[in-house]
C-alpha cells in the first residue's frame, strides 16, 4: 500500500480542478497546470478533496499512485503559492545580471554564459551573486536551477560556483608542502 497515495489532496479556495479521461487540469491565482493521465491510475473530486487510487492491483498501477498523488498535490500548491529556489553564486568576479529575456552569468570563463528565460519562469537578480527562479511548476523550476547550476558547481577546495542557498559544500583540505 502506498502511503503517500492513500492521503487526499485538499483543494483549497479559489481552485478549480477540471478531470477529463486522459488529463487534470488545476487553476488558480498564479495559473493553470494541465497534466496528462494514464489508465493505471483513477481520480475523482469528493468534498473538496482529489482522491487518488490505482486502477488495478497491478505493479505499474501501484507504482503511479503515490507519484500521480505528488504531483497533483505540487500541482494545487503550485497554483496557489508557487514554488522558488534561490541560488547563490561564490567566487571572485563571479556575478549575474538579466538583460532583456537572458540571464547573464559571468564565471570565470573567457565569455560569458547566457541563459535565455523560459516564459513560464520568472527569475530576479536582487543581488549580483543571488538569482532567485519562481514558477508555478515545480519539476521546471528545479530543473532550470540545476541547468544554471551545472554551468559551474561548487568546487570542493575553494567554494567556487553556483550553489543553493541551504546547499553545504564539503570542504577538502588543499595539498600540503
Amino acid at each position: 500500500m502506498s502511503r503517500v497515495g492513500s492521503l487526499p489532496v485538499e483543494v483549497p479556495e479559489g481552485v478549480k480542478v477540471n478531470i477529463t479521461s486522459d488529463s487534470i487540469s488545476v487553476e488558480g491565482k498564479r495559473g493553470k497546470q494541465d497534466f496528462h493521465l494514464v489508465p493505471e491510475v483513477s481520480i475523482k473530486v469528493e468534498d473538496g478533496k482529489i482522491v487518488v487510487t490505482p486502477a488495478n492491483m497491478a505493479k505499474k498501477s501501484r507504482m503511479m499512485w503515490g507519484t500521480y498523488r505528488s504531483i497533483i498535490q505540487n500541482m494545487v500548491t503550485g497554483v496557489t503559492e508557487g514554488f522558488k529556489v534561490e541560488l547563490d553564486i561564490q567566487g571572485v568576479g563571479y556575478r549575474a545580471s538579466l538583460q532583456g529575456k537572458n540571464l547573464v552569468l559571468q564565471l570565470g570563463f573567457s565569455h560569458d554564459v547566457i541563459y535565455p528565460i523560459p516564459d513560464d519562469v520568472t527569475i530576479a537578480v536582487p543581488k549580483q551573486t543571488t538569482v532567485i527562479l519562481e514558477s508555478t511548476n515545480k519539476q521546471r523550476v528545479g530543473q532550470i536551477a540545476a541547468e544554471i547550476r551545472s554551468y559551474r558547481p561548487p568546487e570542493p577546495y575553494k567554494g567556487k560556483g553556483v550553489r543553493y542557498v541551504d546547499e553545504y559544500v564539503r570542504r577538502k583540505e588543499g595539498k600540503k608542502k
